[in-house]
């Protein structure tokens, strides 16, 4: 949408005021480029919310940190209900254009920033409170820190777009939509952080299972399901055909947790 208000030589359009030069992403979404507009909020909006359900659907099953406590789930759901919030204020915003239904607008532009803000609040809430108990992952410490940092960036930011719009500085809070919607999808993209730990490959373990594994070392047990239920039992090594603890044998660079039934996963080498 910005390459085509440059390449058509910075038109201005009927719903910027007296004075404008600069259009905001909404007075090049009324004119023209509606269809693209809607478009890309959707698609923006939807695949999100979807990593972010992702992510939930993941941990429930085991391929990513699985969350420790009820709080962690909470926070995560919260998060996705704002966030559904926040995409259903983009996308009509985008259909209630701000030439034709000015107010109604500006009122879903502000439950798009808050939706979105406030989830990422949780989101990082979350995200603290599993890097606590995760400590050997650095991908949610990186996660955790890049949503803390997208949080103060964009309050900042609308804040100054708030202010700038209300003094009628209308070039200024233009520049700042702009930023904020470019900041907006590098937290999108950060997703893809979130999410690739739980892809399994021949060389690559899900984060999920790794936690599992850890939490059996340090514990030395082995985990077994029965019916509905799971239980565990001491780890030793007469189940591998020796005698001796455990210690002898993880000491020695390998250990097999035995089977999972649940979750596939059948032995490993570290």
């Amino acid at each position: 949408m910005f390459i085509d208000w440059e390449v058509k030589g910075h038109p201005i359009y009927p719903s910027m005021e007296s004075g404008q030069t600069i259009a905001y992403i909404s007075d090049i979404g009324a004119f023209g480029l509606k269809p693209l507009f809607i478009t890309g909020s959707v698609i923006t909006t939807v695949s999100l919310d979807l990593g972010l359900m992702a992510d939930r659907w993941l941990r429930h099953m085991g391929r990513l940190a699985p969350n420790t406590s009820l709080t962690q789930k909470a926070l995560s759901i919260i998060a996705i209900v704002l966030a559904v919030a926040g995409a259903c204020g983009l996308i009509l915003l985008s259909i209630f254009d701000t030439y034709h239904h000015s107010r109604l607008h500006d009122g879903l532009l502000l439950l798009f920033i808050l939706g979105y803000i406030l989830s990422a609040i949780f989101l990082c809430a979350e995200y603290q409170r599993l890097g606590i108990h995760y400590r050997n992952h650095r991908s949610l410490r990186i996660s955790f820190w890049a949503k803390l940092t997208f949080i103060i960036v964009e309050i900042l930011l609308a804040i100054v777009f708030a202010s700038t719009s209300y003094t009628h500085h209308r070039n200024v809070a233009a520049v700042i939509e702009w930023v904020i919607a470019l900041i907006f999808t590098f937290y999108v993209l950060s997703f893809l952080l979130d999410l690739l730990p739980s892809v399994r490959t021949k060389h690559h373990v899900p984060q999920g299972y790794n936690s599992d594994i850890q939490d059996m070392i340090e514990k030395g047990t082995r985990r077994h399901r029965r019916g509905d239920g799971q239980y565990e039992t001491p780890l030793t090594n007469d189940s591998a055909g020796n005698n001796g603890p455990v210690a002898n044998r993880h000491s020695a660079g390998h250990f097999y947790p035995g089977r999972q039934s649940r979750r596939g996963l059948r032995w490993l080498h570290f």
